[in-house]
């Protein structure tokens, strides 16, 4: 969901007059709207005034005030509290994280070349500041006596704030010897550099895996819309020729379902699966090696057998072999519902293409969505024209929530965003008073990085008076303009599911910054997104915003009972693809530093891995390989790519309750609020859940029927 940087959990700032002073000499003629307090509600960023200019030297004036606030700490007489040091420490960095939170931000959404170019002047002196932080002793010796001497004393978010900093600390090294502590710093800064260069190199291989298609005929298949859009995307990329395919994210492409010509579809899928390998100009393997050594190197300095044990230690999971058995008794069910799925398209594909017709990855898609249309009488060009990404966002999302939470939104056109796509509402709860401000940046540019994602440019915290500023990215495409952006179903329940992170984010009420928030384990924070996904199918949610954007017309009905009967038509695949990926991160993060294989052994690695689980499957690859697996290699999920699926069970079990005492009553959602979302990682997040629904522990047995499996 964000960089490992912007996770330093620290919000806005009073600037002390050593930074206005530093600003004045940095810059004569103005002053650096970063280094300044926003006039904005909510203290919001002031795109309309920031320059590129303006980040370098706001980091520098920032860093330079954390150096000096970590000092004041350390440099205290008197003996450690909680309030001299692990409050203080809690309140430090406030200008850092705002700085931080919102260049990151465009890093991840808007990257031009000039942001790039300051990146990599940043990330190394934050790595270097992480660094002197965590392995400054006299600061740890403080916290360590805060934490011998008042942990028992403590209570509620007090307490958790002082657990959560203490073991911060120590997770990071700060009991290593002198020469451990020194190889970890090494490691940290060279992690942190090879994060920025996939940066850089991921988007470009994804951008340059485009297609280029010379004649329309090619595009048979494709809907006038969609051919337009290829149109639309070959201008903007520089117009090689007159269409453009482009390549999105994961490793099947959506335009597979209705692509006539079989050597397109071949060249697109291929470009997809090697647009980060070594047959291409843009080869991530070597990044991908180093980073695992590493990773495997601090794990064995912190005395773990492997990165994934490491990490997986702060997880709801706990350990590598409890999520092994989780993913071992799905793959068992999974099997064979996928051998029959297969079997079935390619027996349908042979009626038209011949006895010996050999089914390939690439064809999959094509021949079920025929399938699909013939079975079920749908197709996906019948159903976009009722799904606006405006009605959907307003009509659907918004309106489950007032539903659900009593929230309400209002478009604030008056407050500046970084790209003019892009719209911001504020918040209110059921009593009309605010709650957060909301920005949503929904359509794909080459600026922005593949997938979907959420995070804030400031987080809940009462001891910081601040009200949440959080943000939804995706990457939908955007029609020609004069025609709607129509989106297909996927797209619509990721619109519902990156909205859920905004909840858990938006109806926040934390006293402290660290805690607030989706600041949860990666094994827990998928929950709220996924089950969040469950209105979008609601018959309530679903007819107010599937509307026509023509005539404003709902969706006949029976075009709506065949379409929600089509979600889970040979869903065999979604759920493949994702055991695939989860089972390759995994495999890259149980081994040793010695047992990392080499740039050259890395594809074959991949498939090892996955023939030893069961899942080697050329018809049902990972939904991301390992080339190009950026919520491994960049994002936070290492040993972590599991908890979709973890928190899948979850938001299964969540939404039975819900369904049980009403799926759109108040009181159930304020109930979900008050336990769940507004809570943060204050509190044991098992207990949470069963403080909701009633279970002591999660219940795996609906997930597949959920998924129709």
């Amino acid at each position: 969901m964000k960089k490992k940087i912007m996770k330093l959990g620290l919000t806005a700032a009073v600037l002390s007059t050593s930074i206005v002073q530093f600003t004045a000499c940095q810059n004569a003629e103005r002053e650096n709207p970063l280094l300044q307090e926003s006039t904005l509600p909510f203290g919001a960023p002031e795109f309309d005034k920031i320059e590129v200019s303006d980040y370098l030297p706001a980091f520098e004036a920032a860093i330079e005030q954390k150096r000096n606030e970590i000092a004041e700490i350390v440099e205290n007489q008197d003996s450690a509290t909680f309030e001299n040091t692990i409050l203080a420490y809690e309140e430090s960095g406030k200008l850092l994280n705002r700085v931080s939170r919102t260049f990151f931000a465009l890093v991840e959404a808007d990257k031009t070349p000039e942001m790039g170019d300051v990146e990599k002047k940043v990330t190394p002196m934050l790595t270097d500041l992480e660094n002197d932080i965590a392995f400054n002793k006299e600061l740890f010796a403080r916290i360590k006596q805060v934490y011998e001497r008042e942990y028992d004393k403590l209570q509620g978010e007090d307490r958790k704030l002082l657990e959560e900093t203490y073991k911060e600390f120590v997770r990071k090294g700060a009991l290593l010897s002198d020469k451990d502590m020194k190889r970890m710093k090494e490691i940290n800064l060279r992690i942190s550099d090879l994060q920025t260069q996939w940066g850089d190199i991921l988007p470009e291989a994804t951008n340059d895996a485009v297609i280029w298609v010379e004649k329309k005929e090619d595009l048979a298949g494709l809907s006038e819309a969609d051919i337009a859009q290829c149109a639309k995307d070959a201008e903007s990329r520089g117009g090689k020729a007159p269409y453009a395919i482009v390549i999105i994210n994961t490793t099947q492409q959506p335009l597979l379902t209705s692509l006539d010509n079989r050597d397109l579809r071949r060249k697109v899928f291929e470009a997809s699966i090697h647009r980060a390998d070594g047959t291409g100009k843009h080869n991530t393997f070597p990044i991908v090696v180093e980073i695992a050594k590493l990773r495997a190197e601090q794990a064995e300095l912190m005395g773990y057998p492997n990165y994934a044990s490491y990490s997986l230690e702060k997880t709801m999971a706990g350990t590598p072999e409890n999520v092994y058995a989780f993913l071992k008794k799905l793959i068992a069910e999974y099997t064979p519902k996928a051998d029959a799925e297969t079997k079935a398209i390619e027996e349908y594909a042979r009626k038209t293409e011949g006895p010996d017709f050999e089914l390939q990855p690439y064809d999959r898609f094509y021949y079920s969505a025929k399938m699909k249309k013939e079975m079920l009488n749908i197709s996906e060009d019948e159903v976009k024209p009722y799904f606006n990404v405006d009605s959907v966002l307003e009509n659907g999302v918004f309106y489950a929530a007032n539903r659900a939470y009593g929230l309400t939104f209002k478009q604030r056109t008056e407050i500046p965003t970084y790209h003019p796509d892009m719209k911001v509402f504020e918040v209110f709860d059921k009593n009309g008073k605010s709650k957060a401000l909301f920005y949503c940046d929904y359509f794909r540019r080459p600026t922005k990085r593949g997938g979907a994602w959420m995070d804030g440019f400031a987080k809940q915290s009462r001891q910081r008076s601040q009200l949440p500023i959080i943000f939804n990215v995706c990457n939908n495409a955007k029609a020609p303009e004069g025609q709607p952006s129509l989106l297909t179903w996927d797209e619509v329940t990721t619109l519902f599911h990156e909205f859920g992170h905004a909840l858990h984010g938006m109806l926040s009420d934390c006293q402290y910054n660290r805690l607030s928030g989706t600041s949860v384990a990666r094994d827990f924070v998928e929950m709220p997104s996924q089950f969040n996904e469950s209105f979008a199918s609601i018959p309530e949610v679903f007819d107010h915003y599937a509307r026509h954007y023509e005539t404003g017309e709902p969706m006949p009905t029976d075009l709506k009972e065949r379409m929600l009967e089509s979600i889970n038509f040979q869903t065999a695949y979604a759920l493949g693809e994702n055991l695939a990926a989860t089972c390759v991160d995994l495999a890259w993060h149980m081994l040793s530093s010695k047992e990392i294989p080499t740039v050259e052994q890395a594809p074959e690695f991949e498939k090892e891995a996955l023939r030893q689980v069961g899942l080697l499957n050329t018809q049902i690859p990972p939904r991301y390989s390992t080339s190009y697996f950026n919520h491994v290699w960049g994002g936070g999920y290492a040993a972590g790519y599991y908890s979709y699926l973890w928190t899948e069970v979850l938001a299964v079990n969540v939404a039975d309750t819900f369904a049980k005492r009403g799926a759109l009553a108040p009181e159930t959602g304020q109930d979900f609020c008050d336990k769940v979302l507004s809570r943060g990682n204050t509190g044991d997040l098992m207990q949470m859940f069963t403080d909701f629904t009633g279970l002591t522990s999660p219940d795996a047995s609906g997930l597949l029927k959920a998924r129709g499996l």
